[in-house]
């Protein structure tokens, strides 16, 4: 019959140990049974060091460890060893010990069964490295796909060749970004375009591919010339890629652009936005020249894109920008920096060429976003006449 010690024991999934100053097991609990298949019997003397073991060396290692705890005499508990044992029918199982001295130099020593934590915390391990893994080939595919979309974006050397000078800055929130600018000319005229995707990263990313393909198309195959008529073609094309194969659910992923076209000869601009405005710095002063307040894509009954004519003068300097700059969050309170405090920004770049405009943004943003997270994408395009 058992006792009232061995019910406990078992039903603690726990060992009783006991070793003498010799290394010999003088007393192992009945819970053996249960928890290893041995009789405690089979497992005394040296045989606790042999038979559960995973192999001799293993369990003489153990032996002279134990050994040695108990040949120090500042040495009283130990709490945190644990290690394998190796059951009747060759299964593997993991207690944590707790030992203590008793007297004429003997040892006890408590064994918790934790298999079923090993087991769980071993099931985590190769779920986490299955996920870095995984992460890692994600991660690696986006960079990938950023070298990608870096090459389709034109060099900003067209900025400076084409006009005073100028300058790109270009800050996706992830690797990748749903931020796009475009240039081009043709005999007559130079454009600048900067395009703000719906959403950012992968799928921000995708929309500004297909920016670039439905832009070329436009410019390249349709030869249209005004603003405002490349916005209406390239309006009624996104609507139709995007919706091509779905008829019965309409898409709302779209674009936001702002286009200028500058007339080599004359140095008038044209200029019409979706959702996005043309800042105009001259003398010292910031005009403002908003763009329609319909989105490229998304379907509305009527859209109406205006077309704003400028005659530029020489020290005129003109920015094209997405949102994601006065949209930062950030400041002492961690609010937007906002619309006017990026008007303001424009103004005191006065007297500073185009690459210093440009390090000076960036060292704006990064001061007042501080440790925040990026908020969006981010695209600001600078040229002067």
């Amino acid at each position: 019959m058992q006792t009232i010690s061995d019910l406990v024991l078992d039903k603690l999934n726990t060992l009783l140990v006991v070793v003498n100053n010799k290394g010999e097991v003088e007393y192992i609990s009945n819970s053996a049974k249960t928890l290893l298949g041995f009789e405690p019997e089979q497992l005394l003397g040296n045989n606790w060091w042999i038979i559960p073991r995973q192999n001799i060396d293993e369990g003489q290692a153990i032996k002279e460890k134990i050994l040695s705890m108990m040949l120090h005499d500042s040495y009283r508990v130990d709490q945190g060893f644990e290690h394998a044992l190796k059951t009747s029918k060759g299964l593997v199982k993991w207690f944590k010990w707790s030992s203590a001295m008793m007297h004429e130099d003997k040892l006890i020593g408590i064994g918790i069964d934790i298999t079923e934590k090993k087991r769980s915390e071993q099931r985590t391990l190769e779920i986490n490295r299955t996920l870095t893994a995984k992460n890692k080939e994600i991660t690696d595919s986006i960079n990938y796909a950023q070298k990608i979309q870096q090459a389709i974006l034109p060099s900003d050397t067209f900025l400076k060749t084409n006009f005073k000078d100028g300058f790109v800055l270009y800050l996706p929130k992830d690797i990748v970004s749903g931020d796009y600018y475009f240039f081009y000319e043709n005999e007559e005229t130079k454009y600048v375009a900067a395009i703000d995707c719906t959403g950012h990263g992968v799928p921000g990313a995708m929309m500004s591919v297909i920016a670039n393909s439905l832009l070329k198309e436009v410019f390249y195959n349709k030869e249209l010339k005004k603003p405002n008529e490349i916005l209406y073609a390239l309006d009624e094309l996104l609507f139709d890629s995007l919706n091509k194969n779905n008829l019965d659910e309409i898409r709302y992923d779209g674009m936001d652009i702002s286009l200028c076209a500058v007339n080599k000869k004359t140095n008038v601009l044209e200029f019409a936005g979706a959702m996005r405005p043309l800042f105009l710095v001259r003398n010292n002063e910031l005009i403002e020249i908003k763009g329609s307040k319909y989105p490229l894509g998304y379907y509305f009954a009527e859209k109406d894109f205006v077309l704003n004519t400028v005659q530029l003068q020489e020290g005129d300097r003109l920015y094209l920008t997405t949102d994601g700059y006065a949209d930062q969050f950030g400041g002492n309170n961690n609010k937007k920096l906002n619309r006017k405090a990026f008007k303001e920004l424009l103004l005191s770049l006065e007297g500073m060429d185009a690459d210093e405009q440009n390090s000076f943004l960036d060292y704006a943003l990064r001061n007042w976003k501080q440790d925040e997270e990026q908020t969006d994408d981010v695209l600001i395009i600078g040229f002067f006449i």
